[in-house]
């Protein structure tokens, strides 16, 4: 967690240099289309201080109000990042149609796209870096920031792109429409990290997880392990949470049951990712022999005839294999 906060503060440092550069340029030009960058990163600013407290408040441990803890502020980081992100949106929008009806003098262009430039590569970099050490470590805070700022980055590059037209042009009308132009691409990225942050804070399934998760299984499975149903998976900041069915041999004891289902969990939180697993076992029934490979199983009523893949359409639903026929 050190190491999240240490990541969100550098971003949050380098974003009020970035913010005072930017807005530097435009009181040098009086460009609404650099106007633009510069709200955006009012945007990065406030958006990397709650994010720094948002992973603060992440790192706490679970409570008696908060048995899946606190990982889940994340997403509400994010919700919060879309939607300052698309005020600014809207604002650059308004302002650059406002700019059409009522356009102001613009002057030493060549300076501004200089510093946006520089602004600009400096944001992608970062932004590299905090989404390889968002999906690292893994944190949705940080790898949310990091596209943020690849979005500003592609924005400074159509600011650069911009100001060097309207330089040569001469057409300070371009000022306002490409202005309305990058409000918009503003406008749709915060809506994308809304949308996001909303799935996260509905539970929605996120397929790529279970799949992994599945395919983990697969790879691991034991001739024990009859099937796997039920299967539903949520990440929680930092933290992975598995439900899960899971149909063992009905003459185990209860030390075996749980000898199999703490196997299970040791081999999953073997890897780098905290996860927590509810797992609850099934007995077989006569009906699962046929793809059971248990080897001199004492009650088998029939042969195995079959291998039954573990699939995530068939591991997610709420039956055993055999009833999925």
């Amino acid at each position: 967690m050190q190491e999240q906060k240490k990541i969100i503060l550098i971003s949050l440092v380098t974003g009020i240099v970035l913010m005072l550069a930017k807005f530097a340029a435009y009181f040098i030009t009086n460009s609404n289309f650099v106007l633009t960058d510069a709200a955006e990163s009012v945007v990065n600013v406030v958006a990397s201080s709650f994010a720094f407290f948002s992973i603060y408040l992440a790192s706490l441990p679970r409570d008696a109000n908060h048995p899946y803890g606190h990982g889940k502020v994340e997403f509400f980081s994010v919700f919060i990042e879309g939607a300052l992100i698309s005020i600014a949106g809207a604002g650059i929008i308004a302002k650059a149609t406002y700019g059409i009806f009522h356009p102001n003098e613009i002057h030493d262009l060549v300076i501004g796209a200089v510093i946006i430039g520089a602004t600009g590569i400096i944001n992608g970099s970062l932004g590299y870096y905090l989404i390889r050490k968002g999906k690292s470590i893994p944190s949705l805070t940080i790898e949310a920031d990091g596209h943020h700022l690849l979005t500003d980055m592609v924005t400074s590059i159509g600011l650069v792109a911009g100001l060097m037209l309207i330089h040569f042009t001469k057409i300070g009308l371009l000022d306002s429409i490409l202005s309305i132009l990058v409000g918009a691409y503003i406008l749709f990225s915060g809506y994308k990290l809304i949308r996001r942050s909303v799935g996260g804070l509905m539970d929605e399934a996120d397929f790529d997880v279970v799949a992994n998760v599945v395919k983990f299984l697969s790879d691991n499975r034991r001739e024990a392990w009859i099937d796997v149903h039920n299967l539903r998976a949520q990440k929680y900041g930092n933290e992975l949470h598995i439900d899960c069915h899971l149909t063992l041999p009905y003459y185990f004891d209860l030390n075996k049951v749980h000898e199999e289902v703490s196997l299970v969990d040791r081999m999953i939180n073997a890897n780098e990712t905290k996860t927590e697993l509810f797992i609850h076992a099934d007995p077989c029934l006569p009906k699962c022999c046929h793809y059971c490979n248990m080897p001199d199983c004492p009650v088998r009523a029939e042969p195995k005839t079959i291998d039954i893949e573990w699939t995530m359409d068939r591991v997610i639903r709420n039956k055993k294999h055999f009833e999925q026929e």
